[in-house]
């Protein structure tokens, strides 16, 4: 059986679920062929690169593996959703700081309007990367939820191996009326949120900032990094940012900033390189 994983990341929460239930699927499938895959490959919008050349056919798994922005599903996959193939077993795996809301829903939403089926779908908890809420969590406290959602990974890699149809997980009732009703107003505003970024002058120009940027949403202009207005708020920009010069506002300064200790910045960049190749 081939699994095909496609994956957004901006600070490497989703990149490390990618790998860990890739690894999972190899453990208990040892014949099985993983491939994990930046989303960025594929053709979306105006973060398209190369439409990948492998199709999923009936024998394949495809997974989806993203961050919760905002309480919903990021723009970046929607817009990938018009690039995947019917057939094959499609889940997803929604990576948050414990308010899935009503993600998965709405992804299973989307695909089936573009005739594709969801037939699985988790949240998966992790630390909080998004700053203007909070300062990253203490180690001790990653390091529980790192435990807890590898628990959990076993047990779905399991469901995917035996292509189970499940319906999709979900926050509870306040969270998908209120939550995902706030999400459906502000999404459309996410693009040009990236106006709130600031630049002090510790900024040293190194341009770690514009190389790993998943959409190539900045770059260096006299040595400072420039917005483009296509921003996905993944947040990697201000999170990996090696001399927390770069703020959201007012309201970041002075947080401690967050990114998975186990994805480096290579892999980062990595990523980004892979996706224009």
């Amino acid at each position: 059986m081939n699994h095909i994983i496609f994956y957004f990341t901006g600070t490497g929460n989703s990149l490390w679920v990618a790998r860990k239930i890739g690894e999972e699927l190899e453990r208990l499938s040892p014949t099985c062929t993983v491939k994990i895959i930046p989303i960025t490959r594929l053709q979306a919008g105006t973060t398209g690169k190369v439409e990948l050349s492998t199709s999923p056919n009936a024998s394949t798994t495809v997974g989806l593996v993203f961050p919760v922005h905002a309480w919903g599903v990021p723009s970046i996959i929607l817009r990938s959703l018009d690039l995947l193939r019917e057939g094959g077993y499609y889940y997803a795996l929604a990576v948050n700081a414990g308010q899935v809301a009503n993600t998965l829903v709405q992804l299973s939403r989307e695909m089936e309007k573009r005739g594709l089926t969801l037939s699985a779908g988790f949240s998966i908890r992790m630390p909080s990367n998004y700053l203007p809420f909070g300062e990253a969590p203490k180690e001790e406290t990653q390091r529980t939820c790192f435990r807890e959602a590898e628990g959990k990974l076993k047990q779905v890699a399991r469901v995917i191996l035996d292509r189970l149809n499940l319906p999709v997980e979900k926050g509870p009732f306040w969270q998908n009326l209120i939550l995902s009703g706030l999400h459906r107003m502000s999404a459309q505003h996410f693009p040009s949120m990236d106006k709130r970024f600031l630049v002090q002058e510790s900024c040293t120009s190194c341009g770690v900032c514009e190389r790993i940027c998943p959409v190539e949403n900045i770059r260096l202009e006299n040595g400072r990094p420039v917005w483009m207005h296509h921003c996905e708020q993944c947040y990697a920009c201000i999170q990996w940012c090696p001399v927390e010069a770069i703020q959201y506002g007012k309201g970041t300064m002075g947080k401690k900033r967050y990114h998975h200790p186990e994805i480096t910045l290579q892999d980062m960049e990595r990523a980004r390189e892979t996706s224009k190749n």
